[in-house]
């Protein structure tokens, strides 16, 4: 099963969670995993340095176990665009750096290996470059976290296009409820949600990996637990 970089419909569409649970999933199937989270802010200050809980919610789901900084090797503490961050704290992330960082990994051959991008596709990396490129340089097919919420049916499609107009796959699709409203709440409109998931099925080119409710968990580990539940994975072809 090969690497695949995971991306999102916007900012908090669900990718940590869905990442974590399809580790998780990986996990039960006895398989090795390794998740990955190239660049992150809304990092914490700790004693051994700035945490982010995303990539500690993937270290956490990696096994065999590796340090954090292999996860993460780039954490800022304010919780703003990946470059502005960046930026504030003095630090230039190059494309470069990242496939170098990213290439040895690779070849460590985990039966799955997931690259948590941040934010949307085309997040800036700095002013010349975007995070979107480290998929393409590695030629990583991509799983796509669409956050279910008012507006995410157009989000979803142009997201699915700018990836396959660039020349990768999209290896699959996962829902990921983040906003329970008229549109994407069962329990309200069951009618109107099965609508919107059937639109989706229909205009993304790429199966549905899962749809995540809403889940009772907090947990990192119990809500990955919790995901995988409703996850299968992706087709190595």
């Amino acid at each position: 099963m090969p690497a695949y970089f995971v991306t999102g419909t916007d900012t908090d569409a669900g990718k940590t969670l869905a990442s974590a649970g399809l580790l998780a999933r990986a996990r039960r199937e006895g398989l090795t995993t390794l998740g990955l989270k190239p660049i992150a802010s809304g990092s914490e200050a700790t004693p051994d340095g700035l945490r982010n809980a995303d990539a500690l919610a993937l270290q956490a789901e990696s096994v065999p176990a590796v340090d954090y900084t292999t996860i993460n090797p780039y954490a800022f503490a304010p919780a703003i665009a990946p470059h502005l961050a960046a930026r504030r704290a003095g630090v230039e992330v190059r494309l470069a750096d990242l496939t170098g960082w990213l290439r040895p990994l690779l070849a460590l051959e985990r039966d799955l290996t997931l690259v948590e991008g941040a934010g949307g596709w085309r997040v800036p990396l700095n002013d010349d470059e975007d995070l979107a490129e480290l998929a393409l340089a590695m030629e990583l097919p991509v799983i796509l976290v669409v956050g279910l919420r008012l507006g995410c049916l157009s989000h979803a499609r142009l997201t699915a296009e700018a990836i396959t107009a660039s020349g990768l796959r999209l290896a699959g699709w996962i829902g990921s409820l983040v906003d329970p409203g008229l549109s994407f709440d069962a329990a309200a409109d069951d009618a109107l949600y099965q609508d919107n998931l059937a639109t989706l099925a229909r205009t993304l080119p790429a199966p549905c990996l899962g749809v995540i409710p809403r889940l009772a968990a907090d947990a990192p580990a119990a809500m990955a637990a919790a995901a995988a539940d409703h996850l299968e994975l992706p087709d190595a072809h």
